[in-house]
């Protein structure tokens, strides 16, 4: 198989999946040598599991080597909150098992770095997971006698962002790391999709860490073992998508109905029917960009979906985090 160049498509997205799926589209077998990969789906969700193995692998791709889970939930729109409790379990099912691969224990110190914007809801995620972490690193500072079996320290904080603190928020995690001198470091943030599905039904789990802002092209200081000096493990949400994209999309969409009704779909498309998906999304961008309409597009249920999925993953975290918290019922230490 020819070496793909994902850099061709030009589309933004955090997902590895999504890159896993570029990198595949139109192979018969769909698979990319250095990457192993397999999916489960139950009760409404679908658990993808991947670990790229090797440079191949990762130049292919497009991400770092390391191992990404992606959790799938169509109905996570809908505001169910027993569908919410189950993906929480999952989640922290997920987790625990990362924890072991990367050989951290029961005992070991944990930091939760939130990052984003408070004052922009799409980016908020990292703000509001930290709100609702179960913080112990103070209690095993000030009173370790009284802290009941079952727990670790655990710290977090939100560092804000460099347009508001004029410091990179790699820096800031840094100074904390070197100081505290936690064993692991968890990295929440809001990502960028590819596709419109993904947008607020999304999360992933990554070995590698996390690079802020570059799901909306800024190119930040990263939160890498390389960086930090300890292991990092990237959560993140897809929020937003590139309007270039969802007109792309759409014009996916529309051939797709219309080769329902007709054989030939030449007369109605032309040399639009022809043209490659990185073709159309480039035509795309130079029609959007000089308007200045190639927009970061978020849903109008954000607010509410914010507050849902940072509830989801902060039970998850205490739950696969302290083991005292119950991984069946996390529902109890939602906030």
């Amino acid at each position: 198989m020819m070496n793909a160049d994902l850099s061709k498509y030009n589309v933004r997205t955090d997902l590895a999946l999504e890159a896993q799926e570029m990198a595949t589209q139109g192979q018969q077998n769909g698979q990319v040598p250095g990457v192993w990969s397999e999916s489960e789906s139950a009760d409404g969700i679908t658990i993808s599991r991947m670990e790229i193995k090797d440079e191949q692998g990762a130049q292919q791709i497009g991400k770092m080597i390391g191992h990404y889970v992606t959790l799938e939930v169509p109905e996570l729109r809908e505001g169910d909150t027993t569908l919410q409790d189950k993906v929480a379990t999952s989640f922290a099912r997920e987790f625990e098992a990362f924890l072991k691969r990367i050989g951290i224990n029961k005992t070991s110190s944990v930091l939760i770095v939130g990052l984003g914007n408070w004052n922009v809801t799409p980016d908020a995620l990292g703000p509001i997971v930290v709100e609702n972490i179960m913080v112990t690193r103070h209690y095993f500072e000030l009173m370790p006698d009284q802290v009941s079996p079952g727990y670790r320290p655990v710290s977090a904080v939100a560092p804000g962002v460099l347009g508001t603190t004029g410091i990179e928020s790699s820096d800031i995690v840094q100074g904390i790391v070197e100081r505290a001198k936690p064993d692991l470091v968890i990295a929440v943030d809001a990502l960028a999709a590819k596709s419109l599905d993904r947008v607020n039904t999304t999360i992933q789990i990554a070995d590698t860490g996390i690079h802020p802002g570059s799901g909306i092209g800024n190119k930040r200081k990263g939160l890498t073992k390389e960086i930090l000096g300890v292991p990092c493990i990237g959560i993140g949400v897809p929020t937003v998508v590139y309007a270039s994209t969802i007109v792309n999309n759409t014009m996916d969409m529309v051939f797709e109905h219309m080769k329902k009704h007709t054989p030939n779909t030449d007369p109605l498309f032309g040399v639009f029917g022809k043209m490659e998906e990185n073709e159309r999304l480039e035509l795309v961008k130079e029609v959007l960009n000089p308007l200045g309409h190639d927009l970061l597009v978020t849903p109008k249920e954000i607010d509410k979906f914010m507050e849902d999925i940072a509830n989801v993953i902060a039970s998850g975290l205490n739950a696969a985090l302290h083991e005292a918290v119950d991984t069946d019922n996390v529902a109890a230490y939602t906030h």
